[in-house]
């Protein structure tokens, strides 16, 4: 399952192996003054759209890039967890993070207390 940690002044969103393979992605780390906002979505597979580099089965997983004329997200959205968050970003590979969390509140204020902002 995905997670999100602060360290040295960066956002790191680890994946899982399955996550690594569904996504075609690793890892990926951006400077914590990167993150523009970050909010809860209550339906985090219907916020994802594009053209896809990945994984997706509509209405149940949704894992790699994708991307529109406005933005480029990574997305890790399972059937397990619907619910998310949503992490703008700026000057750096994506325009967006979507990742999905059982208790998005949880992760938010975990990483609110490690000296997140936006």
């Amino acid at each position: 399952m995905a997670d999100l940690v602060i360290e040295d002044g960066k956002l790191i969103l680890h994946l899982s192996q399955f996550e690594k393979i569904e996504g075609v992605h690793g890892d990926i780390t951006v400077p914590l003054n990167s993150v523009v906002t970050v909010s809860v979505l209550e339906n985090a597979l219907e916020a994802v759209h594009g053209f896809k580099v990945g994984t997706g089965i509509p209405g149940t997983t949704e894992v790699g890039t994708f991307t529109t004329a406005d933005a480029k997200t990574f997305a890790v959205v399972h059937h397990d967890t619907r619910r998310g968050l949503f992490i703008q970003l700026k000057g750096v590979g994506q325009d967006q993070w979507i990742i999905g969390f059982q208790d998005p509140e949880s992760v938010l204020a975990r990483l609110r207390a490690a000296g997140l902002s936006g």
